[in-house]
């Protein structure tokens, strides 16, 4: 038991050190632009994004974006909910005010306070869960997708938002809420072939007959 607490506490001071290394220069321009990209992985710019898609989808008449969008929404507001009850019962520094302070608490707890609910991150949480949900029914949604939960999760340590550690966990949580989500979603809502689609393969062998 010894060992792992030691094992533990030295992940925890590797992780630290490493994020903090990471945002020192988080005040300079460039960084600072970076924000932006942070930001798309807020709730209320993800649940826009999936409400739009919904949107598109139902202008384009493309029934397959429409239950991406639908998807999406699902999966964000399942990680949102698991991402909240970890917050709810951890408190740890944001790096930012860790590294302005020079105290980093990382403790079950209760506080409301913005700076203490560093863990687990829910931009990265929520972008990953709607990235994978949009992969699964938009084709050509997937690269994209993924790149942006990239971009979202790699601007949080920089900019002195996020630890490391934050960001693997929070990863996990939309990961995870997304499975399940799109398990219980394709079994209460799956796909239906059209009458053409599933008549398709008749077609094409009477037509080389």
């Amino acid at each position: 038991m010894g060992k792992t607490k030691d094992a533990a506490k030295a992940v925890e001071k590797a992780d630290r050190k490493a994020t903090h290394k990471a945002a020192e220069h988080r005040d300079q321009p460039l960084v600072k632009a970076t924000g932006f990209l942070a930001e798309i992985g807020d709730q209320p710019q993800l649940v826009a994004t999936s409400i739009g898609t919904v949107v598109i989808g139902l202008i384009a008449r493309r029934p397959d974006v429409i239950r991406g969008g639908v998807r999406m929404l699902a999966a964000h507001a399942a990680a949102t909910f698991v991402k909240s009850a970890i917050k709810a019962s951890v408190d740890r520094t944001r790096p930012e005010k860790a590294i302005e302070g020079g105290k980093a608490r990382f403790e079950p707890g209760k506080s409301d306070d913005h700076d203490q609910t560093s863990f687990p991150s829910g931009h990265t949480a929520g972008a990953v869960a709607v990235a994978r949900a949009a992969s699964r029914d938009i084709t050509g949604a997937g690269g994209p997708a993924a790149l942006i939960s990239g971009a979202v999760a790699a601007a949080q340590p920089v900019n002195g938002k996020h630890y490391l550690s934050d960001l693997v966990v929070g990863a996990a949580v939309g990961w995870i809420a997304e499975a399940l989500v799109s398990a219980v979603f394709d079994r209460v809502a799956p796909v239906v072939e059209t009458a053409v689609a599933s008549k398709a393969p008749l077609l094409i062998e009477h037509a080389k007959a």
